[in-house]
């Protein structure tokens, strides 16, 4: 009895196991004209928010924490990603208030998320 129970134990956590999907992972971070491109290797959950002229968006992933900067009409815009207890928090911010646009999309078997910044 007690060899069944394991063995029925053991089924059930190969089963859970392959139904699991693979957790999201911030793979890299692009700077591009206006903005960033984020990729992940698949769609994490996404939550954005324009809070105080700044742009953060937390993604339902992992990652790790990296840093940079970018042009937006010629003056510097800071970005940074880090670990929270939410998951993973990117935020945008600069000397004057940012407004920002997101989108994301599967490319080859990824999850690329294009972020558009504009000046208020």
């Amino acid at each position: 009895m007690g060899s069944l129970a394991i063995f029925g134990l053991m089924v059930g956590l190969m089963i859970g196991r392959l139904t699991t999907p693979d957790p999201s992972v911030l793979q890299q971070v692009e700077v591009v004209d206006g903005g960033l491109v984020v990729w992940f290797n698949n769609e994490p959950k996404l939550h954005g928010e324009i809070v105080d002229g700044s742009v953060a968006l937390l993604f339902g992933a992992e990652g790790k924490a990296q840093k940079g900067q970018l042009k937006l009409n010629g003056k510097d815009v800071n970005w940074r990603t880090r670990v929270s207890d939410g998951g993973l928090l990117l935020t945008l911010v600069a000397a004057r208030p940012l407004q920002g646009d997101w989108a994301g999309k599967a490319v080859d078997d990824r999850w690329r998320l294009e972020i558009h910044l504009r000046e208020q």
